[in-house]
């Protein structure tokens, strides 16, 4: 029978992409400097408004540098503190998978250039239809440059960025979806193994009827290299948890260790998610959840308004949350990497990310210093149903008083 030390119910939401500050190893991504919430925070002129995350102790994290106009909680409601990333890279599914007990320690495939010829011919022969472009682009560029090219002839977007990602658009009056989705299969399959080792595949449907009206679809979807070794997502699903996947976790993970899993199209419909699994699913287990616009809206266009803007709806949202959640609840919000929208290029960026835990039950609050690895934090959700971990990452429970 499913059992629990101190929460019958852990909800994780990531934040995807916002950082608090150069991690220690910045510098061997070139990296120093970054500083996601730091630079929105200045961006804002110390009017950022986010209460709920400055009650949970957001600042508080780093006291002497606070983030411009998020106030050093007197009382935070729990604990806070940051993590660090020992994963060979900066990617959302090293984060990810080191959150549950699975370090990335062989770097992924980059192609910052564009892909090898080979490649390229191997996804032409397979889908009888030509790639163009074949370089690093914004994903609403490359289609507001080339989609009415791609309309006209039927050929394939391929596009890549920073991450170790390759990304296929394509017009849904042009080409099916299913017919999108059996050619990024197709992708996927041929780069998992080095010498490619490709981290995603990510299908990019859009619609519209010129380059000034393209819209890129909810139908997006990513194929992940599958988790080379147990998770923590396995580890509870076997001991008999209910473990959930919101927004991109499922894609994330291959499915692996999801009892279920919904896909979203924006960091509001993911709050609707995880608020109507607060209200309504009674389980005892995890929920964990993604919003992603803050990496693929905001982070990578660098935009910082947007992704401030982003921060304060995300905020309202939480405040919700909050008062929904019962006394048997933990909730705790991390991010998988940085993305700092001042920063030069469009890559992710190499930093530390906050922690913030609250539960109502809680009668302390203070600092939890920092966390590392991030798999910390799957320790610490094993550790509260009774289930062995691999020992990569170290709880504490015990510190949630």
């Amino acid at each position: 029978m499913a059992d629990y030390k101190k929460f019958k119910r852990v909800f994780v939401i990531v934040l995807d992409s916002i950082g608090i500050g150069e991690a220690p190893d910045a510098a061997k991504f070139n990296d120093v400097g970054a500083d996601t919430l730091g630079h929105i925070g200045t961006f804002f002129q110390g009017k950022l408004n986010i209460p709920h995350l400055a009650k949970l102790g957001l600042s508080n994290i780093r006291p002497d540098n606070p983030i411009a106009g998020v106030p050093v909680a007197e009382r935070p409601l729990g604990y806070f503190g940051k993590m660090a990333e020992i994963s060979a890279g900066k990617d959302s599914m090293d984060g990810h998978w080191e959150m549950m007990g699975l370090p990335v320690t062989e770097p992924l495939g980059y192609f910052p250039q564009g892909f090898p010829p080979e490649l390229i011919q191997k996804i032409e022969d397979f889908a009888h239809r030509k790639v163009i472009v074949n370089k690093p682009y914004s994903g609403t560029d490359v289609i507001h440059d080339y989609g009415e090219e791609q309309m006209k002839t039927g050929d394939l977007i391929v596009y890549t960025s920073g991450d170790s990602v390759l990304q296929i658009a394509a017009h849904t009056d042009i080409i099916p979806l299913k017919e999108l989705y059996r050619i990024c299969e197709y992708a996927r399959k041929i780069t998992i193994d080095q010498p490619y080792r490709i981290g995603r595949i990510i299908a990019r449907p859009y619609s519209g009827p010129d380059k000034d009206h393209f819209v890129r679809s909810s139908d997006r979807h990513d194929y992940a290299l599958p988790p080379t070794g147990e998770t923590d997502l396995d580890r509870l699903q076997k001991a008999g948890y209910t473990t959930l996947g919101i927004g991109k976790i499922n894609d994330i993970f291959s499915g692996q260790g999801i009892s279920q899993g919904w896909h979203t199209i924006s960091n509001m419909d993911g709050m609707d998610h995880v608020i109507r699994v607060v209200k309504e699913e009674d389980f005892t287990g995890f929920a964990f959840a993604n919003l992603v616009d803050f990496d693929a809206m905001y982070g990578h266009r660098r935009n910082a308004k947007g992704d401030g803007e982003a921060l304060e709806a995300f905020d309202g949202r939480l405040g919700e949350m909050l008062s929904a959640m019962e006394p048997t609840d933990l909730l705790m919000i991390t991010a998988d990497h940085g993305n700092d929208p001042t920063y030069r290029g469009t890559d992710h960026t190499r930093e530390y990310v906050p922690l913030l835990a609250y539960s109502s039950n809680m009668t302390g609050f203070g600092s939890l210093g920092v966390q590392t690895p991030f798999a910390n934090l799957g320790a610490t959700i094993l550790d509260n149903f009774n289930v062995t971990g691999n020992e990569v990452g170290h709880s504490f429970l015990s510190a949630l008083k």
